[in-house]
């Protein structure tokens, strides 16, 4: 049967999925994967919710779609009404898009017009994190810190600077406290400001629990409040990345909540449409807001499909979901139970150094050597044996590489369903042990 996808590899083929029931993914052959990544931090919900399922089928029956340049919906009304109802202290605006990579360049593009309308023209200029991994549009993507995704588009991204991100296990130093480690990264971005010229710099962007690039990297205590002082001070926008961590996988709807910090704008995606339809949206301050309403009045953006009534009829019932069900409370339960299960099969493990993460938002670090911390050559491509041994297995994880400086390193990262039950925390680490040694025995 010819083939004419341009998929993301044109190495291989891949196995046709038919079907989901909760956690699995099932493929043509029968074959049952259980979906320990939730693609990536996507499926919270697992693959069979039933009422997400039934308003879509509801949504379908009443509208589809109407441009956004000539109408509102009521699923679109209702998901900014609820969102905003949920986020930290000072958000009032939801822009609705179709991802996360649509949410951070729509973030970048109104943090610029936003110092326009107010008379600061001057200010362009966008600081973020080494390792930090923001999407894959041109100005995301500039954003970002994987130098490995950068490389070869360089010449088309807008300069930006990065700083250190905040990365415990490597970055601590012996005999200092996580407190004043994250002191002392968060004081990067005073020094990079300063040499950028304040009146230059109009945002600071960062994840607050890192994704695919590190591997559910938590910011350490005192870290996010010690950067939001920083950017109040210089008049900085400071936008929370949270298209991985965010809506409910760390258990709470907003990762920054367990930081105590306001961002002025957050980014969503992935856990907002749990993966039922592409969804992705914007917050905003209400003061950012107010600037464009009383200036020009129009942000100078969009999308066609933004806004789009099925996706938002998704979304609304993936939160009701959540929050009607209390799943916050059992991603915090489950998470413990997978971060021990994981430090009972690993914590011991020769080649196991770091394993990390919140809520169901978990990641293990490979090295060579666990006193060292060296990692693996990278040429012995860990990761990717992991992720093949682990499908083998019918366990489908996230390892990646580059996971120190974008060419070395190893990690796997671990988002399964906010469903997971015992039993499949219990099969998720066992096939996961037994893919890293047969992966580290080849």
């Amino acid at each position: 049967m010819p083939n004419h996808i341009f998929g993301r590899s044109t190495k291989g083929a891949l196995p046709t999925a038919v079907s989901g029931d909760g956690c699995y993914l099932i493929d043509a052959s029968g074959k049952r994967y259980l979906d320990g990544s939730g693609g990536a931090a996507v499926s919270c919900l697992g693959h069979s919710n039933a009422r997400v399922r039934a308003a879509l089928h509801d949504q379908l029956d009443r509208l589809a779609f109407a441009h956004t340049g000539f109408f509102t919906t009521e699923a679109a009304e209702t998901l900014a009404d609820t969102l905003v109802a949920q986020a930290p202290e000072g958000i009032d605006r939801v822009y609705l898009v179709s991802g996360g990579s649509e949410a951070v360049e729509a973030s970048l593009k109104l943090a610029r017009q936003y110092f326009l309308e107010i008379g600061q023209p001057a200010r362009h200029r966008v600081i973020a994190r080494r390792q930090s991994y923001h999407g894959n549009t041109l100005g995301a993507l500039a954003a970002g810190g994987n130098e490995w995704r950068r490389a070869q588009f360089a010449p088309l991204l807008v300069e930006t600077t990065h700083i250190s991100p905040c990365y415990e296990y490597r970055g601590r130093a012996e005999g200092e406290s996580p407190e004043d480690y994250g002191r002392r990264v968060a004081d990067e971005l005073e020094t990079e400001i300063q040499r950028l010229g304040p009146e230059s710099v109009m945002a600071f962007i960062a994840e607050p629990v890192v994704g695919a690039t590190a591997g559910a990297v938590p910011a350490v205590p005192g870290y996010l409040k010690r950067i939001r002082e920083i950017c109040d001070r210089h008049g900085i926008l400071l936008i929370l990345d949270e298209v991985m961590c965010g809506m409910g996988r760390t258990g709470y709807l907003f990762a920054c909540l367990e930081d105590g910090v306001a961002p002025d704008m957050i980014t969503i995606a992935k856990g907002l449409g749990a993966g039922y339809q592409p969804i992705g949206a914007l917050l905003t301050s209400g003061r950012i807001y107010d600037a464009i309403a009383k200036g020009t009045g129009f942000f100078q953006h969009g999308h066609t499909y933004m806004g789009h009534a099925m996706a938002a009829a998704g979304a609304n019932a993936v939160i009701g979901e959540i929050l009607e069900r209390d799943l916050l409370s059992r991603v915090r339960q489950q998470g413990e139970k997978l971060d021990a299960a994981l430090r009972a099969a690993f914590a011991q493990h020769p080649h196991v150094g770091d394993i990390r993460g919140r809520g169901l938002f978990r990641g293990v670090e490979l090295v060579a050597d666990r006193e060292t911390k060296a990692p693996f050559d990278p040429a012995r491509k860990i990761n990717a044996r992991i992720k093949s041994e682990a499908f083998a297995a019918g366990l489908i994880c996230y390892p990646m590489g580059g996971t120190i400086d974008g060419q070395t390193g190893d990690h796997v990262l671990l988002a399964p369903p906010f469903i997971i039950e015992d039993a499949q925390i219990d099969e998720l680490v066992e096939k996961l042990s037994g893919a890293i040694d047969k992966a580290l025995a080849a």
